[in-house]
């Protein structure tokens, strides 16, 4: 109840101050010699107070409160957050010990003193000087952690130097601390309670056994400012120690005893090596050591090594190196430095870390020491070392006359010295060296380049009237690949000035920090009774041309050492009398520019009361403006800074710093700048100026919109070489103006005469769907008027979808392509190329191409004279359906004259894997003669090239040949044809050939002779054969006569042969029918002729010769002739007189199908010469008499 109330009270006490709390009371007596105390952690929100008298009525309330060992006290916690976690309690407590005891012996945490709050629990140690406080921990041993402790309970053993950490659950049991070392635990609420055990000993350190050789030497030294602690070296019985350090050398297992638990923490090891190297090797030949040598401890290892004079040394680390500056450490704590003593004497050291990339092999020039700051419980990386005589570079010298070279070093890196002649007079500088005559020169480096300069100086002394020599070296074999400095000391009579004339395009002048871009940097300068002047700084390429300096100068040209020798070629001589320090002449350029000039020495001061002067030559048309751009004006003792103007023999003009200058003047100019008596002790006189030409003239001015005009761009070009032209567009001044389609442009003309301007202009056309694509004709668009120049060229760029073909046709009918020897002589030129530029041809009107087919993009350039005059489209183009070839020309040659054909890119070559093809028609009257003018075949790579030519309609090939094949030249076609030619993949030289064809009339005259040779042949084999067998059967008849028996009673004698009729007067040779079987029998052995023969042939011949076979009974032969022999109406075998090639009358008129110039169509052409078929007659003709040859009719399915 009395807790209760008590929290009910203070709770009453707190409300102002808190919006709601908690509250806990409890009662606490500490220990003796405990130390407790509290503290609150939120101090706003929590305090701990002290309740005392009569019913609990007083309280002291604060933030943290100490209490009082063995006094009991009544506690009261409130704050407005979890008591638990509002407040902290300490307890500390001292372990107090002797050099053999410690009190208390044991140690135990009290569970029942505040166990609500996270408690901390303090044992500090306190023992004699070299006594050791052993602490036994009782229960589950420990184990080192650097983080917190899972439980929630935080062990920590603090000394002067180090702080452990530790949580249970480990194999540790004995923690060891020195005096003055501090041992807590901290815990959570309601933690068990932990026992320590204590005892106490003298304090003993570790002990090692070293042995170091004769050539290293090791020193283990405390550290200042740590603990006490001896280290003793026992040799047998006798026991050196020192409380600082001990230096070990030439033992060998020496025990070394410290006083101090961890010796590592108190003492540091040096050690120092040596080694030592001949030119060709060192011994020992790697700076190593035992990597369990002092492990333990920090150490620093020098390796001394000496090297002979003029020996370098390699040091080679595995691992790597990276440079550091000497601020920064290596993070790993592996340091390595590199100290060289150059040959001069000076010690140059170099710091590095471990695992970089940019130093792996270390080239030093002289004696090294090499030290490795290793961190404690670190190997020590091993390098090798190699010695090898140091590289160097010799050469002879053999300076021209009156020269003096001057060798001087330009880095103090890397050592290295020049020595002049050879040993044993040999002399070596380390930082320069001088030479006047032929001599050999020694560097004692292998890249002297990279350390020294060369300055070659010539004195040149010059008369009243001319200079001796050529002052410009072409070219210097002297040091050609060192930075090199040429001057040239002039001096002529001090009442006139050397002049130096350059050629063009003259010199500029640069600040004095600024390098010319080729590196070639030129400065003048002039020596004056008060000093040295510095006239300017100039490189190639400007308007200076002229300069002349008053008396004493010197000219110097610096080149850097990659750089080849290229001098300007000026002259020098001698120039008038003058009381300038510097002329300068200037030829400004034409068109706008701006071109700077300073005052001598500038940025420092003009010399006093002297004066500069620059001679400025002004292009015709052109006007100049001269501004000041940054000035600084003197303090003048006597007289004024004047600036004089004069042009030509015009009045001069004298203006101050701060008057306008001359603006829009025209015309040659002088400017004389002239400095006055100045205050030394104030700023001087500076000028930086600038001169600013621009052209008199008015340009030509022209707005162009292309926007009317759908795909048309424009492209203008200089042609000319007048360089007053200007051309702007939106006025940006560029050398080539390209107006893209779609867009305006302002465009400006200035100083530009018309022939000196190409105007060109482009459009392109573009189809997405074959079918849609209709027939566009390609003409030219109306420019705008205001452009000065003409029309020089219209270029189309047709753009079809990828399986289409563009078809290419002549609104006048047909192309003619130009070649050699048949070269067009017109105005207008077609140009017609693939997209990629890959020439198609070149074309004009009226030849004998019909159709161009290609199967690609292509731009078709028109070239005219005058495009105005053109009213009719150049071109006919349409979209057909895909080809398999690259190129057709559809060709219909001339009768009357060669008609040459070229392949592409005549005569360079097809494209690699194109076929091209020719249909060439032929009229039917003539015939086509194929000669292979020019055939330029490839060495082929992949695949063959192809020549073919066939004839239309048929599969048969008249000619196919191949690159490895031998072509005709010569062939003859009898009707229209293709020619084909395919091109390989090749890898020398280019595919293409020259066919000439010419068209000439068939002969019909030999085969009329043949056919009227072979008829004669025919009719006198024919006579001969008859002649035989008449012979023969009366030959017959002669030698078997016999009487022969008529059955009418008609008799006749043997051999008497009369009749009562003559052939003449009688139808005897007139026959009813022929038996064709057996006339024509060997022609009829389709058996089906027969059949469809008419039905009245089927009967018994009459008026027929049978052959006789003799008396069909025993009587006598009886003859049978017929009473009568009436006409027929039959086939007769030949004409009756009326009807023969002769008629005796003319008879008109004649029927067409009875001229001689027709025939019936339906006469079989065979050797009967009968009829095919029995419909109507359809005559044909048989002659072309008066009749034009009509070319035949070819279709697309017969290609």
């Amino acid at each position: 109840m009395q807790l209760g109330a008590s929290c009910a009270l203070l709770g009453l006490l707190f409300l102002t101050a808190f919006d709601s709390s908690e509250c806990l009371q409890t009662v606490v007596r500490p220990d003796s010699g405990s130390m407790v105390t509290i503290s609150a952690l939120l101090v706003d929100q929590c305090a701990v107070c002290t309740v005392s008298g009569v019913n609990d009525t007083l309280t002291s309330c604060h933030p943290s409160l100490h209490l009082v060992p063995k006094e009991e006290v009544k506690l009261l916690f409130n704050c407005s957050q979890p008591i638990e976690q509002a407040f902290t309690v300490t307890i500390a407590r001292t372990i107090q010990c002797t050099k053999d005891t410690c009190s208390p012996t044991t140690v135990e945490t009290r569970p029942s003193i505040l166990t609500e709050f996270s408690r901390t629990f303090t044992w500090e140690l306190n023992a004699p000087k070299n006594t050791l406080v052993g602490l036994d921990i009782l229960g589950d041993g420990l184990m080192e952690t650097s983080q917190p402790c899972p439980d929630g309970s935080q062990y920590s053993l603090t000394t002067s130097k180090t702080s452990t950490k530790y949580c249970r659950g480990g194999s540790e049991t004995r923690l060891e601390a020195p005096n003055g070392a501090v041992v807590s635990l901290q815990v959570k609420p309601n933690f068990e309670s932990v026992l320590f055990r204590t005892s106490a000993g003298p304090l003993k350190g570790p002990t090692m056994v070293v042995t170091v050789d004769s050539s290293t030497t090791v020193v283990v030294s405390r550290d200042p400012g740590e603990p006490e602690c001896e280290v003793c070296s026992v040799d047998g019985s006798a026991r050196d120690c020192s409380p600082t350090e001990k230096t070990l050398t030439n033992v060998e297992n020496l025990s070394l005893e410290f006083s101090c638990l961890k010796p590592q923490d108190v003492y540091s090891v040096t050690m120092k090596k040596k080694i030592e190297c001949t030119q060709s090797s060192c011994t020992p030949a790697a700076g190593r050591i035992d990597p369990d040598y002092f492990k333990d401890f920090k150490r620093s290892v020098t390796w001394d090594i000496s090297v002979p004079q003029r020996t370098v040394l390699t040091l080679d680390f595995p691992g790597g190196l990276k440079e550091m500056s000497g601020a920064e450490k290596c993070q790993d704590g592996h340091q390595y430095s590199v100290s060289t003593t150059k040959s001069e004497g000076n010690i140059k050291t170099t710091s590095y870390c471990k695992g970089g990339t940019v130093s792996h092999h270390l080239n030093l020039p002289g004696a090294t020491t090499v030290t490795a700051e290793v961190p404690k419980g670190s190997e020590v990386d091993s390098f090798t070392v190699k010695a090898a005589p140091r590289g160097g570079r010799m050469m002879s010298v053999m300076p021209d006359p009156d020269t003096i070279i001057t060798i001087s070093r330009l880095t103090s890196e890397p050592d290295c010295s020049v020595c002049m002649n050879e040993e044993p007079e040999q002399i070596c500088k380390p930082t320069h060296l001088t030479l006047n005559s032929n001599t050999s020169v020694e560097f004692t480096c292998p890249q002297p380049q990279d350390v020294f300069t060369v300055e070659i100086n010539r004195e040149i002394d010059c008369t009243e009237v001319s200079c001796s020599g050529n002052i410009v070296q072409a070219e210097s074999l002297l040091f050609p690949d060192f930075n090199r400095t040429f001057t040239w000391d002039l001096k002529v009579v001090s009442t006139r000035a050397f002049q130096l004339d350059f050629p063009e395009p003259g010199m500029r002048q640069i600040p004095d920090e600024e390098t010319c871009p080729d590196e070639h940097t030129y400065s003048i300068v002039a020596y004056l009774r008060t000093g040295r002047a510095i006239i300017g700084t100039f490189c190639k390429g400007g308007t200076v041309t002229t300069i002349l300096a008053r008396y004493r100068g010197r000219l110097a040209l610096q080149v850097p050492g990659d750089r080849k020798l290229d001098p300007v070629d000026f002259k020098l001589k001698v120039g008038p009398e003058t009381s300038m320090v510097a002329i300068l002449k200037v030829n400004l350029p034409r068109g706008v520019s701006d071109t700077d000039f300073i005052t001598a020495n500038y940025p420092g001061d003009f010399p006093d009361n002297q004066q500069m002067q620059w001679d400025f030559t002004v292009p015709g048309m052109h006007n100049y403006t001269v501004h000041f751009c940054d000035h600084t004006a003197p303090e003048c003792l006597s007289s004024e800074v004047e600036v004089e103007y004069q042009e030509g023999s015009k009045k001069v003009t004298k203006l101050t710093l701060t008057d306008s200058q001359p603006q829009h003047a025209q015309g040659n100019f002088n400017m004389v700048l002239r400095n006055c008596e100045t205050n030394k002790t104030l700023q001087g006189l500076t000028l930086n100026y600038r001169v600013s030409v621009m052209r008199s003239g008015h340009p030509v001015l022209c707005a162009v919109d292309l926007k009317e005009h759908t795909g048309v761009s424009l492209q203008i070009e200089r042609v000319g070489s007048d360089p007053s032209c200007e051309m702007s567009v939106n006025s940006k001044i560029e050398k080539k103006i390209n107006v893209a389609a779609g867009t305006q442009a302002s465009l400006s003309f200035l100083d530009c005469p018309n022939e000196d301007l190409r105007l060109t202009a482009s459009k392109v056309i573009e189809c997405q769907n074959r079918t849609s694509c209709s027939v566009t004709q390609l003409t030219v668009p109306k420019l705008v008027p205001c452009l000065p120049m003409p029309l020089h060229s219209f270029t189309w760029h047709l753009r079809i979808p990828q399986d289409s073909t563009v078809d290419l046709v002549s609104p006048t009918g047909s192309l003619k392509q130009s070649l050699p020897g048949q070269e067009c002589n017109q105005s207008v030129s077609l140009h017609v190329a693939e997209s990629d530029g890959f020439p198609v041809g070149d074309f004009c009107f009226n030849g004998m191409i019909q159709k161009v087919q290609v199967h690609a993009n292509v731009s078709v350039t028109a070239t005219v004279p005058d495009f105005s005059k053109i009213r009719k489209p150049f071109l006919n183009v349409s979209i057909s359906q895909e080809i398999t070839e690259t190129i057709i020309n559809r060709v219909s040659p001339v009768a009357s004259s060669p008609n040459l054909l070229a392949t592409p890119n005549w005569p360079l070559g097809m494209r690699p894997s194109s076929t091209v093809s020719w249909i060439i028609t032929v009229p039917s009257q003539y015939e086509a003669h194929v000669h292979f003018v020019n055939l330029s075949q490839p060495k082929c790579k992949d695949r063959h090239t192809s020549i073919t030519v066939k004839m239309l309609g048929d599969e048969e090939e008249l000619m196919s040949r191949r690159e490895d094949e031998q072509a005709e030249d010569k062939l003859r076609v009898p009707r229209s044809f293709y020619l084909n030619m395919s091109n390989c993949i090749p890898e020398e030289r280019g595919f293409g050939a020259m066919t000439n064809i010419v068209l000439q009339k068939k002969s019909y005259l030999l085969p009329i002779l043949l056919g009227l040779a072979g008829a004669l042949l025919l009719l006198l084999t024919v006579l001969a054969v008859v002649w035989f067998i008449i012979k023969k059967k009366k030959r017959d008849k002669m030698a078997k006569e016999a009487s022969i028996y008529i059955g009418k009673g008609n008799i006749f004698r043997p051999s008497d042969t009369h009749f009562s009729k003559t052939r003449s007067d009688n139808d005897s040779h007139v026959y009813d029918s022929i038996d064709e079987g057996r006339i024509y029998g060997h022609l009829l052995a389709d058996s089906s002729y027969a059949d469809s023969m008419p039905d009245h042939f089927d009967g018994g011949p009459v008026d027929t010769y049978n052959t006789f076979t003799g008396p069909t009974d025993p009587g006598l032969p009886v003859i049978k002739e017929p009473d009568y022999e009436p006409e027929l109406d039959g086939f007769k075998m030949f004409l009756d007189p009326s009807e023969s090639f002769l008629p005796p009358r003319p008879r008109t008129p004649i029927d067409r199908q009875d001229s001689l110039g027709f025939q019936d169509r339906r006469m079989l052409d065979n050797a009967l010469y009968t009829f095919k078929s029995t419909g109507d007659m359809n005559t044909i003709r048989l002659s072309g008499v008066d009749m034009e040859p009509q070319p035949p009719t070819i279709l697309e399915d017969s290609l």
